[in-house]
């Protein structure tokens, strides 16, 4: 589990896709400090598991379903990426859940400075804005972030400076693609609420929920 705050950006060094062994190398420190084989790491918010490590550089191997569902199939030797790591048991919860499995994509359709502040707008499909919702959570590119404004095709955020300058979307401009998770407790209560044939055969649904009271 992950808490959508970015300890560092680090740069790739090598992408490597083939049909069955496709990975990354990510240059860092941050991450690097207690690291072990098998570690997860959020890199621009997906997921992945430290499979080698030396020098100041961390391999993670990347399945062909992660590159196909994500914006990782964009990465080339010296792009920048958000990294966190798993959060510590004894660690501050200063975002919110974020598990690294992404639910899609979005593009930047605008950027624009608001005093301190700088908005960005992101079209996304509809199947994603239906978990947003305003003043609720979103990981961008793994970075916690509060949901400003939704419409029926897009969300804004507006980000302060210390986290323009200390993640990568402070780089981002109109056309990029970005990786989006939603809130991880709406897609729960949704699966529960929904009066679904899985769902009726555990007997919870939306008769049962309004006879008891909810």
């Amino acid at each position: 589990m992950f808490t959508g705050i970015i300890e560092e950006v680090g740069t790739v060094k090598t992408v490597k896709r083939s049909g069955t062994s496709s990975f990354i190398e990510i240059e860092a420190q941050k991450v690097l400090e207690d690291i072990h084989l098998g570690d997860s790491i959020a890199v621009n918010g997906v997921c992945l598991t430290v499979t080698h490590f030396d020098g100041g550089i961390f391999r993670a191997d990347v399945m062909n379903e992660t590159l196909s569902r994500s914006s990782l199939r964009h990465l080339t030797p010296g792009s920048h990426v958000n990294l966190e790591r798993a959060m510590a048991s004894n660690g501050r919860f200063g975002g919110h859940i974020v598990s690294g499995h992404i639910d899609g994509t979005g593009t930047v359709s605008d950027v624009r400075n608001d005093g301190i502040a700088v908005w960005y707008t992101i079209d996304t499909s509809a199947n994603l804005l239906r978990y947003i919702v305003e003043k609720g959570s979103i990981a961008i590119d793994g970075i916690s972030l509060t949901v400003a404004k939704v419409t029926e095709s897009s969300f804004s955020v507006s980000i302060i400076p210390h986290t323009a300058a200390q993640t990568t979307l402070g780089t981002k401009k109109k056309g990029d693609i970005v990786n989006l998770e939603n809130d991880i407790i709406g897609k729960y209560v949704e699966k529960l609420m929904r009066p679904t044939e899985t769902v009726s055969q555990s007997g919870i649904t939306m008769d049962f929920l309004t006879k008891n009271g909810f």
